[in-house]
This record gives structure tokens, sequence and C-alpha cells, in this order.
């Protein structure tokens, strides 16, 4: 495999990883924004709970209902704790995926800048050697006339 091909294959594989990056971080995004809104959910059930007042203060048909109403509102909230905790968890793997797919994405970057530095370091090496030579040939023929 030529130098040229080996930097095009390394600079194809830096795209397609930051690619990756990118994907990751936009799905990692929507979750942040998914786990927001969770939060916000379960304030505003907590705020329900809380506003509906004292339910032993109401005649026993209103205190039954009042009561009923509080613990289908904690279970929802509970429901939704549970939710948010595992979708936690799914946005810690997100982000220990992200943080791979980063990672690699800088360990190919730099290979790939090593190559053109290499490749750019014989280009020039080559260069002189053919300055070197037309200055011999420039010499020659100088002292030959």
């Amino acid at each position: 495999m030529s130098k040229r091909s080996t930097i095009d294959s390394l600079r194809t594989l830096v795209n397609l990883r930051s690619k990756d990056v990118d994907r990751l971080q936009a799905d990692l995004s929507g979750k942040t924004s998914v786990r927001d809104r969770y939060r916000a959910n379960l304030e505003r059930l907590a705020g329900l709970c809380a506003d509906s007042g004292a339910s032993g203060a109401l005649p026993l048909a209103l205190s039954i209902n009042c009561a009923n109403y509080k613990q289908v509102v904690l279970q929802m909230a509970d429901s939704h704790k549970n939710d948010l905790s595992l979708h936690e968890a799914d946005m810690a793997v997100t982000q220990q995926a992200l943080n791979q797919a980063w990672r690699k994405r800088e360990v190919l970057g730099q290979v790939l800048e090593q190559k053109q530095n290499s490749v750019a370091v014989e280009k020039q090496r080559q260069e002189r050697k053919q300055q070197d030579e037309l200055g011999v040939q420039a010499w020659y023929r100088g002292k030959q006339a």
C-alpha cells in the first residue's frame, strides 16, 4: 500500500470516527433532554401531591378520594423515578461509548498526522536531493566550460 493511499485510508477512518462521535454526542444530547423532562415531571408530581392538601381535614368521602389521588400520584412518581434511574444508566453507557469513540478518533488523528509528517519529510528530502543533483550538474558543466 502506498503512502498516499495509506494517508487517504487514515483520513477516511478519521472522518468516520468523527461522524460516530457526532452521532453519539447528538444521542447523548437527546437523552439529556429526556432526563430533564423526567426531572421536571417528578417535580410537578411532587407539587401535585403537596398541593392536594391534608386529606384528614376533609369529610370522609372526600378524604378517601384525596388519599387515593395522592396514592396514585406517588405511584406515578415512583414509576418515573425507576424510569429515570434506568434512563440515567443508559446515559452512562452512551457517555462511555462516546468517550471510547472520541479516544479512537484522537488516536487515528495522531497516526494520520504522523504519516502526513513522514510523507512531508520524505518529500523534502527528495526535493533537497534533486536540488543537490542539479547543483552538482551545474558545477560540473561550469568546470568543463
